[in-house]
């Protein structure tokens, strides 16, 4: 159902209402709207201007500033002043303009708000009427008799009325047709009042079931990424473990039979000291030294020795006091850490000992 109000010009609300149900007017005089229902409201054809023009599709705010340049000329006072309203354009392409002092809207809206109604829409009462083909459309609305043309709506006055018309044919709507013309008109309207400073203001309703159950989705999307980081955190610490298992399968082929894995990597360790020697081992180590000492001209080992804690001595002759400094530098450059010892001797022979250790 919806509840059509008349609005007055004196903006002290209204007393002739109509309420459609069905498409079809069930009820008619003072009627108070029901909870809920949607109102709308009809503005006093003597209290807005009617004017059409071709407007091209724009945005909301483009097609009203271009609205008000073309009404400029036509309004009294300035159009920046007036409530300007836009409609859809009809099927020859014009669109109706609407234009009302802002303080009738106000008080329209006002008297309406006292009664606790907010209503949908405000059109105004010569669009009510459908468009004739030629002539003109008149009805008497019952605080008024209007007037409607292909682009012309109005209220009658008498002796202005005359003046418009002319010669063109008028013809009356009666009370069925103009029925049947206030609900195809609340149920499309062609243009509503309510724009710019007076559009409606959606109210937020807050659903409190609507909130309830998205909160429950959100725990349960929670509870499902914990489930599923907690899956993933124990995949991986069976993996690891399994990998240590692994590991200590692997270290066992590298021990001694029968020795018990308690630290693999120590005892790995331990064992490859064992097989290599402490440090870099024996073998790394005295290879290096041989590989220094060759490369300097004149320079040879004499003695050498490897002990537990993998540092090398070992006894070197050289024919000079520079080339026992190229050796160093040599064992240095290698990645090995010398400590010199006192060398003796005459010249063409120097003979003294050498400590090599991993750096």
């Amino acid at each position: 159902m919806t509840l059509v109000v008349f609005l007055s010009s004196d903006g002290a609300g209204a007393a002739r209402r109509v309420r459609i149900a069905d498409g079809a007017v069930i009820a008619r005089g003072t009627l108070n709207a029901l909870a809920g229902e949607p109102v709308v409201a009809i503005a006093p054809a003597a209290d807005v201007a009617l004017h059409w023009a071709e407007i091209p599709a724009r945005s909301t705010a483009q097609t009203l500033a271009a609205a008000r340049l073309l009404v400029g000329d036509v309004v009294l006072g300035s159009a920046a002043e007036q409530h300007v309203a836009v409609g859809a354009p009809g099927e020859n392409g014009e669109r109706p303009i609407a234009v009302v002092k802002p303080a009738k809207m106000a008080a329209w809206l006002a008297a309406l708000a006292a009664e606790g109604i907010e209503p949908l829409a405000i059109l105004p009462a010569p669009l009510l009427l459908p468009a004739p083909e030629s002539g003109y459309v008149r009805a008497d609305l019952g605080d008024e008799i209007v007037l409607r043309g292909a682009t012309s709506g109005f209220a009658e006055e008498a002796g202005l009325t005359e003046l418009i018309l002319g010669d063109a044919p008028v013809a009356t709507l009666e009370r069925e047709a103009l029925e049947a013309a206030i609900v195809a008109a609340v149920a499309r309207p062609p243009l509503d009042l309510r724009q710019g400073a007076f559009a409606r203001r959606e109210r937020l309703d807050f659903d409190w079931r609507q909130a309830k159950r998205a909160l429950w989705l959100i725990a349960a999307t929670l509870l499902v990424t914990l489930a599923l980081n907690l899956v993933l955190i124990l995949r991986y610490n069976l993996e690891a473990a399994e990998l240590e298992r692994r590991a200590d399968v692997l270290a066992a082929t590298g021990l001694p039979r029968g020795e018990t894995v308690n630290d693999a990597q120590r005892q790995l360790s331990a064992r490859l000291a064992q097989l290599r020697g402490a440090g870099l081992g024996f073998t790394q180590t005295a290879a290096t030294a041989f590989a220094a000492v060759r490369a300097v001209p004149g320079s040879e080992l004499r003695a050498l020795s490897f002990d537990q804690q993998g540092v090398l001595r070992m006894t070197l002759v050289t024919q000079s006091e520079g080339q026992i400094t190229d050796v160093l530098l040599r064992l240095r450059a290698l990645g090995l850490t010398v400590t010199p010892g006192p060398f003796a001797g005459a010249p063409g022979r120097f003979q003294g000992e050498l400590t090599v250790t991993p750096r």
